[in-house]
């Protein structure tokens, strides 16, 4: 009987190994893609270390209130917000509601709106309001493109067929003409009024639902060194390189409300 054993123990040892090299047959970077895998391959240890060290945090959130035609407005949504959410957009969100200084009067059934960069300023606001409603998530590159551009309200055709070619220009004009652009307006004039502390210029940078003066400043100064300091997660590759150089922005760094 003991050699039976003993022969038996060694089979059950090879099977044991041989179904761990069998279950182990993945590469390196997906040993902790389960808790199955990590086990047959004896790596729980290493996998723990590799889960506190990836902590998933949650993205810093970027709220801009501006108007169309101010030019600090255009300034840091061209030289800092895009440059930023560009290069960062895994770990930021970013929110753009375009009314900024403007008022709206009630008139029958519709609301009327006067900007403080006149008419055309009220057609831009109107215009990139209904991009972020009916383009979602490609309407960033879209608005730079006319803001970075000499005529925002004129460029919106080529902007739309560079960034989303698909999308027709009709939509846009309807929703600019139509309720559904009055609508939406009337939306952004309710949440510009609703900002705690209430917004004496524009732009109004908020992040994570906070605006002070001293993250106002850090903000204009370099958007992306501020991202990257408030992220709470793993930094991307992007905020480990050498510290970014401020981006210039326009002499007029604000729009004051009147």
């Amino acid at each position: 009987m003991g050699p039976l054993l003993l022969l038996l123990a060694c089979c059950s040892f090879w099977a044991s190994t041989g179904d761990a090299k069998i279950a182990c047959n993945y590469p390196p970077q997906l040993w902790c893609q389960s808790k199955e895998i990590a086990q047959a391959c004896k790596v729980e240890e290493h996998c723990a270390k590799v889960a506190a060290r990836s902590h998933k945090a949650s993205p810093v959130s970027v709220s801009l209130y501006y108007e169309s035609l101010c030019p600090a407005c255009r300034g840091f949504l061209v030289l800092q917000l895009f440059p930023t959410w560009v290069m960062l957009n895994d770990i930021m969100n970013v929110t753009l509601v375009p009314y900024g200084n403007a008022k709206e009067t009630k008139k029958g059934q519709k609301w009327e709106f006067q900007c403080q960069h006149g008419e055309e300023e009220c057609v831009g606001n109107l215009m990139e309001a209904c991009l972020i409603h009916l383009i979602e998530y490609n309407y960033f590159p879209i608005i730079f493109c006319m803001e970075s551009g000499m005529d925002v309200v004129g460029d919106l055709p080529q902007c739309l067929k560079v960034y989303a070619p698909d999308f027709p220009l009709s939509n846009i004009t309807a929703c600019v003409n139509g309720d559904l652009g009055n609508q939406l307006m009337h939306r952004n004039a309710q949440l510009t009024r609703a900002l705690n502390p209430p917004h004496r210029y524009v732009p109004w940078i908020v992040v994570n639902g906070n605006h002070t003066d001293e993250l106002q400043k850090k903000a204009q100064d370099s958007l992306f060194m501020l991202v990257c300091s408030l992220y709470k997660g793993d930094l991307p590759p992007a905020c480990s390189g050498e510290s970014q150089t401020p981006l210039p922005l326009s002499s007029e760094n604000t729009c004051l409300k009147v």
